[in-house]
């Protein structure tokens, strides 16, 4: 992990208990396996661990003092004891009610029911940790770059295309130029062409897809300013963005991969940048918008025909 990513989820206060888990779901991929434990052990019991000394945390991790407060430093609180005092904070707030005591583990023998409750609050769960956790100094700079871009081309694969395809179209609905490259060689023919003035965007969840970060380097290379939306903000694809917007997942389960779950946050990350060049466009956007919302409204009405 990079200082700068360090720095970027570390404050001048300790966070709020409630973004502890947000904390530890973002950074625990970029941690030893032995700090993974400790984060993965105060972020699943908080109330237990809250209860425990800097010795007895070590001792129920398998890892050493050091590495607790190593680990309590990483998520953002001074030492031990600020984190035994988030832990409680947010084991006080689950048991207040206000945390459903739903998981996202979805059986295969669930009733519909059930599989509706924990796919609403995983939901939930993911945009309120994707919120906490999205950099606005870095999204601020990827919105200032797109509103006066030439052009903006997006690449993204699988799921992440459709995110790509759904900002492309938003942002053709202001009157910008911007494509989804769904093609991998198109992606890249296309990233060719651009130079300074023009913005990349790479959509991956996991930071390392191949067919993503290839045109995002070319982009680089010829000069754009590059950003990536990424669920790793340590992954391949960090090497050639100018700007990191990090999203959250929902977690794993066998019907539910994180290609497929990481959906949600990358929408929501789609949907601050848009907002975002719209504000910073309006006098244009609006009128395009506008005339958009006109045009479609006479295609579908048949009276206008």
């Amino acid at each position: 992990m990079t200082n700068d990513l360090k720095e970027s989820f570390s404050a001048d206060s300790p966070p709020a208990p409630a973004a502890l888990a947000a904390k530890v779901r973002t950074l625990a991929p970029s941690m030893t396996r032995s700090m993974q434990r400790v984060a993965e052990a105060v972020a699943g019991d908080p109330a237990g661990c809250a209860a425990l000394t800097v010795t007895g945390l070590a001792e129920l991790t398998g890892t050493s003092e050091a590495t607790v407060v190593r680990t309590a430093r990483l998520l953002g609180y001074p030492g031990y004891r600020d984190l035994r005092l988030a832990l409680a904070g947010l084991a006080a707030h689950q048991q207040s009610g206000r945390a459903p005591a739903v998981t996202a583990d979805i059986a295969v023998d669930d009733p519909i029911a059930d599989v509706v409750a924990k796919l609403a609050y995983d939901e939930q769960q993911t945009l309120a940790d994707t919120a906490a956790g999205l950099d606005t100094v870095q999204l601020g700079a990827a919105v200032a770059a797109a509103a006066t871009a030439r052009r903006i081309d997006i690449y993204g694969v699988g799921a992440s295309s459709l995110v790509g395809q759904d900002l492309a179209q938003k942002l053709a609905r202001i009157g910008l130029i911007a494509h989804a490259n769904m093609d991998p060689h198109l992606a890249v023919t296309n990233a060719v062409q651009l130079r300074s003035g023009d913005v990349a965007i790479a959509i991956t969840h996991s930071g390392s897809t191949g067919d993503v970060i290839e045109p995002l380097r070319v982009a680089f290379d010829r000069g754009a300013t590059t950003i990536a939306i990424t669920g790793r903000p340590d992954g391949p694809v960090t090497q050639y963005a100018d700007h990191v917007l990090t999203t959250s997942t929902a977690r794993e389960s066998e019907l539910r991969p994180a290609a497929m779950s990481s959906r949600t946050s990358q929408l929501l990350v789609v949907d601050c940048l848009f907002i975002g060049v719209a504000q910073r466009t309006y006098e244009t956007a609006a009128p395009a918008l506008a005339a958009s919302y006109e045009a479609l409204a006479h295609r579908h009405n048949p009276r206008t025909r």
